[in-house]
């Protein structure tokens, strides 16, 4: 029989979809969490799993609100890229594991003809697009620069081509869909990697629960 309600001492980790739980998914099995079945499974549509642990389930989704879901008590553990805690910089989110995997770069970039002539240090207004506009504006700010951010969820590549906006901030791995598209990096905003996130007021209430995992995870990354 399903259970109306969790249990008080039942523990939610949220995971986000797509390549920051194909790496991260390693250090849990190391850790001692193995999901069920149906978390592998191509084309599943299911967002809720049960895992070898008692009172451990897992959650899938989006990676921009597995802080949201921590950060209001949601969810007590979570894995989050420091791209999204940076945007989001939620007070009740509590990030005490770099797990070093998901490696990225936060990035500005603009068509290659325009950075042969460019220079980032004369910059004094841009249009950006983006999906960290928080973050592009802190940054800009910084440098005393008037940043004009264009909120985009995908496809950033195409902004400049299609005459959006001159340049774009987003995340870069290997640097191939910016070079596929006639962009290049012009300046560094930030290295990023995934984190292990939990909800502050949690770990007040149920530091030995919590703080189990977190050492578990810990010794996996340090290899001990």
């Amino acid at each position: 029989m399903k259970k109306e309600q969790d249990s008080p001492e039942d523990l939610l980790l949220a995971l986000p979809k797509g390549r920051v739980a194909d790496e991260v998914l390693p250090l849990l099995r190391a850790a001692g969490i193995e999901p069920e079945a149906e978390f592998g499974r191509p084309g599943s549509r299911k967002l809720r799993f049960t895992t070898n642990v008692p009172g451990l389930e897992i959650i899938r989704v989006r990676s921009f609100d597995v802080a949201t879901f921590v950060a209001f008590g949601a969810a007590q553990l979570g894995v989050a890229g420091s791209d999204v805690l940076m945007e989001f910089d939620y007070q009740e989110v509590y990030a005490p594991l770099d797990l070093r995997v998901a490696r990225c770069r936060l990035v500005v970039a603009e068509p290659a003809e325009l950075a042969s002539s460019d220079d980032p240090d004369r910059w004094s207004h841009i249009r950006v697009a983006t999906k960290y506009p928080e973050i592009c504006r802190r940054h800009f700010a910084a440098r005393g620069v008037q940043a004009e951010c264009i909120k985009l969820n995908g496809a950033m590549e195409l902004a400049p081509g299609l005459r959006l906006c001159r340049r774009i901030v987003d995340v870069v791995d290997t640097g191939r869909t910016l070079q596929a598209n006639g962009l290049v990096e012009v300046e560094h905003i930030a290295d990023c990697s995934a984190r292990l996130i939990v909800n502050r007021s949690a770990l007040k209430t149920r530091p030995e629960s919590l703080g189990l995992w977190i050492e578990r995870l810990r010794k996996v990354v340090d290899g001990a």
